[in-house]
């Protein structure tokens, strides 16, 4: 089962995962999209350019913790941008599973409100990008 491997990443990948990371921070940083729009955006733009750009817009909801600062908005981008590249639902759950895990021990909770409060300004433009990174790893390790 591939989201079992702990395999190391080629360069290739980590150079991936890398720009993926990059992207989204910069995309954040610029103001032309908040967290979950960012993640979906630059997974899209590598592990799914035929899908429109349009398909960004289905996450616009998800930015500031869907508005109520619940779940962070680069988790629930991330979400869905893993499920559209992968198309499949066990895999999908899997590496969401295996997503919000790492995200927990990074930050200690995956709550939008509390990650604000207890990290410096700035937080978010950081785990938006690292977010995108993870996935990218995630999925150049099932290839």
């Amino acid at each position: 089962m591939f989201w079992l491997k702990k395999t190391e990443l080629s360069q290739e990948s980590q150079n991936v995962a890398e720009n993926c990371k990059n992207e989204a921070e910069e995309l954040y940083r610029s103001g032309s999209h908040h967290c979950a729009e960012a993640v979906m955006e630059s997974i899209r733009r590598k592990y799914s350019p035929q899908s429109p750009e349009s398909v960004v817009a289905t996450v616009s909801g998800f930015g500031g913790g869907s508005s109520s600062g619940c779940l962070c908005g680069a988790v629930s981008g991330g979400t869905v941008a893993i499920g559209m590249v992968l198309n499949d639902k066990k895999q999908t759950t899997h590496l969401t599973k295996e997503l919000h895990t790492w995200f927990k021990e990074q930050y200690g909770v995956t709550c939008c409100k509390i990650i604000r409060q207890e990290n410096p300004k700035g937080v978010c433009q950081i785990l938006t990008g690292e977010v995108a990174g993870k996935i990218a790893e995630m999925l150049e390790r099932r290839s």
